[in-house]
């Protein structure tokens, strides 16, 4: 049994205790009806706009955190309080760095399910920075502040992060950037939610700002079920119905559950 079918049955598990029992006489399937999104570094919860939209045309409940971005405590304390208002199975989203926050987040019991856009994936007891070992982005540059907080180069934005965004859009992400305390890449992690949780990964082919071969190794370790999509970086806002149709299949999958007679 691979590692994702394995996921896939302990997420069904989880679902069941979650919903609770059920009637009838036949088995039936139970989706996910949840979907918490979380942005990753230098964004906010307003690039994941189009995919918001697209999910909720769905039937989906969707709901953004707004990272704070100033320790890796504070963002899982963010995400949890979203997590908090769900009413049931979710699946817990991450961009870039929110990958981090959910891989630590996601042991939360209503989440079913992960899913990675373009995004980090380290393992307990391990540093977001030790993900980077052996592989470059040189089109990739922050500028860190006296106060130790980090933007992105203005230089060097649109080709770093969001070269497949039009002119305007890329110069308003540049301009709207929420800088990132650059001491959260140093933070350990506590826990791996993907270690007992099925996940997926979409992999922007075009990422600059990871090295495309460090965002594959990512996701075979965790055993993600993986999309390949030609976007930049900012894949979350360039090609949101992409992204969306990653995070309903996760939903019809890792949301199953089985009611007996």
């Amino acid at each position: 049994m691979n590692s994702l079918i394995r996921k896939l049955f302990i997420a069904a598990a989880t679902t069941a205790s979650i919903v609770g029992p059920g009637g009838g006489a036949h088995a039936q399937q139970v989706q996910a009806k949840n979907v918490v999104l979380v942005h990753g570094a230098f964004a906010d919860g307003s690039g994941w706009r189009g995919v918001y939209d697209e999910l909720i045309n769905r039937g989906y409940r969707v709901t953004i955190v707004q990272n704070p971005l100033t320790s890796l405590a504070d963002d899982v304390a963010a995400t949890q309080r979203a997590l908090a208002r769900q009413d049931g199975p979710t699946i817990l989203v991450g961009h870039s760095w929110g990958g981090t926050v959910i891989t630590e987040a996601g042991m939360n019991p209503k989440v079913v399910g992960l899913v990675y856009v373009s995004a980090l994936s380290p393992d307990a007891g391990e540093t977001t920075s030790e993900q980077y070992a052996g592989f470059s982005a040189p089109d990739f540059v922050i500028d860190t502040q006296a106060d130790g907080y980090g933007f992105v180069s203005l230089e060097k934005f649109k080709i770093g992060f969001a070269g497949d965004a039009s002119d305007a859009d890329a110069a308003f992400l540049r301009d709207s950037q929420v800088p990132i305390n650059m001491s959260v890449f140093a933070t350990r992690l506590n826990h791996a939610a993907w270690r007992t949780k099925p996940s997926w990964a979409v992999i922007a082919t075009e990422d600059k700002a990871f090295d495309v071969r460090m965002l594959h190794k990512m996701a075979r370790r965790i055993g993600a079920a993986v999309e390949e999509v030609k976007a930049s970086h900012a894949v979350f806002m360039t090609q949101p119905k992409k992204v969306a149709d990653v995070i309903d299949r996760a939903a019809r999958q890792a949301g199953r559950k089985h009611v007996q007679p």
